[in-house]
């Protein structure tokens, strides 16, 4: 099943003004991972700035608590993924990432600037709504500039976005937000948004919704069995990323024995990784679909057993997280080419439902990991259960492709026995 994403429209543009396209939509990717994960390393300085009775009384429950707002942005995503992509079915994909920048851009401004603790979650909340739409059509957009044969590498782009800004935006956003305040920090991630949005504005060219898309047909593709068998696919094998990820700082001190600083350069392997695979991911997928899934899959369980050998050492720690991150991110195209092409008629639904996908694994992983750690079993338990959950993964994949191969081969029989 071959994933199409191509525009006319969108192909006459000369080859500067494609890469200003492209690279605005990825600066909108950028903005993402400033506002997803930018709170992970600002939790004290909320905790402290919004719940400073409960700070003052115990630090760590504070902290814990403030950790609700990372959920709240997860949930938004869930939620907002396929109500908005039902809901702009029709809408031009270009106008549809400009409205969705502009809600970015309201949602973080109102979570830096919301009194309470209490508006402060329901501010994170609406933030994740665009999420996984913008995603989705940006996604969309970025693989009809890329033409015909390179729609994978498109939407690498703007993952590539997200992972450029792990690099280096995320540990630049915290230092201003534990030098200058989290509310600073998140006016300049609002800041970001905005330049995203005027940056679009000037580059990204007209671009139709899809032919014949309704609100009806995009939720049809709930329907079809191969999207939930794919969005479970994502969603339980890339939770094996978030199972090590989400305690990469515990590694890092207590099985590595390394200062807490050094933390921050852990998570920089992990970004270069995620860029590197991302990139590469982008490629082959173009190439080979189902290979590159199966191989991603494949990649993930060995960088995990890998992780969980090596991180007592500190070159295996930084080589370790940076396979994670790498043979992780490989799967991001793949996975999201593979959502668009079991839901014909619905691209933007697909797209979006991965971006949900993604965020149910981010809690899995994290859920499953904490519950290994508190059995007793130590921080190395989560990469162990990264290696089995990317198994699964990997389970569930090659169930996907050999049940579409078996339709595929059905089909010219029965069409033969009615005739």
């Amino acid at each position: 099943m071959k994933l199409r994403c191509y525009s006319p429209t969108v192909d006459k543009i000369n080859g500067r003004r494609r890469w200003a396209a492209l690279l605005s939509l990825a600066l909108g990717g950028v903005a993402i991972g400033l506002t997803e994960f930018v709170p992970s390393g600002l939790l004290p300085e909320i905790a402290h700035d919004v719940l400073g009775d409960e700070y003052a009384r115990s630090r760590p429950d504070a902290v814990a608590h403030a950790g609700w707002m990372i959920t709240a942005y997860a949930l938004g995503v869930v939620v907002g993924a396929p109500l908005i992509a039902a809901l702009t079915a029709r809408l031009p994909r270009r106008r549809l990432v400009l409205w969705l920048l502009i809600g970015f851009v309201l949602g973080t401004l109102a979570s830096a600037l919301a009194p309470t603790f209490g508006t402060v979650l329901v501010a994170r909340f609406a933030a994740g709504l665009p999420h996984g739409a913008y995603f989705g059509a940006a996604g969309l957009l970025a693989a009809a500039l890329m033409g015909p044969g390179s729609e994978a590498r498109g939407f690498a782009v703007v993952l590539g976005g997200l992972t450029a800004s792990n690099v280096a935006g995320v540990p630049l956003v915290t230092w201003l937000g534990q030098t200058v305040g989290w509310r600073i920090a998140y006016l300049a991630v609002a800041a970001v948004f905005g330049l995203a949005l005027l940056a679009v504005a000037v580059s990204v060219p007209e671009a139709p919704a899809a032919p014949g898309g309704s609100p009806a047909a995009e939720l049809r593709a709930l329907r079809r069995p191969q999207v939930w068998l794919v969005a479970v696919t994502a969603a339980v094998g890339f939770a094996g990323f978030f199972a090590i990820s989400s305690y990469i700082a515990p590694v890092t001190t207590e099985v590595a024995g390394l200062p807490s600083g050094v933390v921050a350069w852990v998570l920089v392997a992990v970004g270069l990784g995620m860029t590197v695979g991302n990139a590469l991911g982008g490629w082959f997928a173009d190439r080979d679909l189902r290979r590159a899934t199966l191989l991603g899959f494949t990649g993930m369980i060995v960088a995990a057993a890998f992780f969980a050998l090596a991180a007592g050492h500190p070159v295996g720690l930084f080589l370790g997280a940076f396979l994670t991150g790498a043979t992780s991110l490989f799967l991001g195209p793949a996975l999201q080419s593979r959502l668009i092409a079991v839901a014909p008629g619905a691209q933007l639904m697909g797209a979006a439902v991965n971006q949900s996908a993604m965020n149910c694994a981010n809690s899995l992983g994290a859920a499953v990991g904490s519950v290994v750690i508190a059995a007793g079993l130590g921080y190395r338990a989560p990469a162990w259960v990264g290696a089995a959950l990317a198994a699964v993964g990997l389970a569930l994949a090659a169930t996907g492709y050999a049940l579409e191969r078996r339709v595929r081969e059905y089909a010219p029989v029965a069409a033969a026995d009615v005739r």
